[in-house]
């Protein structure tokens, strides 16, 4: 299953670069499409909750790593400006 990496600019101008165990996350979010955060954050749930299914699906065991990753985007999203404020998903990467 190949390991796929997003890179993500936030409202702040910040930039993070995210893990997923499985390219299913492009289903999901397209390289420069504007998200709310609300959006992002729905979308990044079940994006890397399919990624998680997938490897317990082949491994028995839910990639904790996509889980941490989740949580690392939940954290990020408190600590950005505004609702209405747009995320953009520059790039993916492997």
């Amino acid at each position: 299953m190949p390991e796929t990496l997003f890179r993500v600019r936030w409202p702040d101008g910040g930039v993070e670069t995210y893990y997923s165990p499985s390219t299913i996350v492009k289903q999901f979010l397209v390289v420069g499409q504007s998200y709310s955060l609300e959006d992002f954050l729905e979308r990044s749930r079940l994006a890397l909750r399919a990624a998680s299914d997938r490897v317990n699906a082949l491994y028995g065991m839910h990639c904790s790593r996509a889980m941490a990753q989740l949580e690392a985007i939940e954290l990020k999203a408190k600590t950005q400006p505004g609702d209405a404020a747009a995320v953009v998903v520059e790039a993916f990467s492997r």
